[in-house]
């Protein structure tokens, strides 16, 4: 299927899924504008070099903690075709692993203080984005309770300062969407602190009143690993993976680039079945 008309705006893809996800989109034909604190992340890359040069691929410096750089990136995607199609969020820090807290993230908002940002900052488009929100598996009272045993000590403690962040992301979701949230507030510090200046989020000027985001998915991986992309196999029939709606995902793994797949091959190129849900993916 080709995307040739298609904008794609994404924020973290300077690698893992967000990249990946990238160059699927581009091998369909897409332009797709990337977000990346480091301008010369792709100097050294083979792969999307020729992209960069045919201006498939475009490069906007900023950090997507900046509401400023956000909606830099929210305008020169919008110029490419006057609309912006799709828009890929897997901002992720790299995880510092200490005893007494697990993998510690800077700031420890980064997701939340980021989802506010690329909402807040949207411009008035004729036609609403599709969204795709990567989050996780195990975030949620519901969906934790059907992890394996196995991990969750993992999740409870490994995991959980990112997971906290991610959960303040899908708490932003539920409001824009308009879906009921049934597990207690995140903390307010993730919510309304650090890089956001302290200010009550659901008063972010710019923020979708409740219920106004159409358009959208959250991408909840079970545990990622860096496996080669399963679904690429010529010898397997069918999907390696699951694709499990709502919280009773019950799996362990999957590889970052088999959610890749799913988010380029499936998601996108099959909006119609999964817009509107919260789907766990793992084998």
């Amino acid at each position: 299927m080709s995307l040739e008309n298609t904008t794609v705006l994404v924020f973290g893809g300077s690698r893992n899924i967000g990249y990946l996800s990238s160059l699927r989109l581009l091998g369909h034909g897409a332009t797709v504008v990337f977000l990346l604190r480091n301008p010369k992340t792709f100097d050294d890359d083979a792969v999307i070099k020729p992209y960069l040069d045919s201006g498939k691929a475009i490069v906007v410096n900023g950090d997507a903690l900046s509401a400023d750089d956000v909606a830099s990136a929210w305008k020169k995607a919008a110029q490419v075709t006057g609309r912006v199609d799709f828009v890929i969020f897997s901002v992720g820090g790299t995880p510092k692993i200490t005893l007494t807290h697990g993998a510690v993230i800077e700031p420890r908002n980064l997701c939340t203080q980021s989802t506010l940002n690329v909402l807040c900052d949207m411009p008035h488009l004729e036609q609403e984005p599709k969204f795709i929100f990567v989050s996780s598996t195990g975030l949620t009272k519901a969906s934790h309770e059907h992890l394996p045993i196995l991990l969750k000590p993992l999740y409870s403690w490994l995991l959980k300062p990112p997971h906290v962040d991610k959960l303040g992301l899908e708490r932003i979701l539920h409001h824009a969407a308009g879906k009921p949230w049934a597990d207690p507030e995140p903390e307010a510090d993730i919510m309304n602190g650090g890089v956001g200046g302290g200010v009550e989020w659901q008063s972010r000027p710019g923020l979708p009143a409740a219920g106004s985001l159409n358009d959208w998915i959250i991408v909840r991986p079970a545990l990622l690993t860096s496996g080669k992309c399963e679904a690429d196999k010529t010898d397997k029939k069918g999907k390696p993976y699951k694709i499990i709606e709502g919280d009773s995902y019950k799996g362990y793994t999957i590889s970052r680039a088999d959610v890749a797949h799913f988010i380029a091959e499936e998601a996108i190129l099959h909006w119609d079945q999964w817009k509107g849900k919260i789907l766990a993916v793992g084998y």
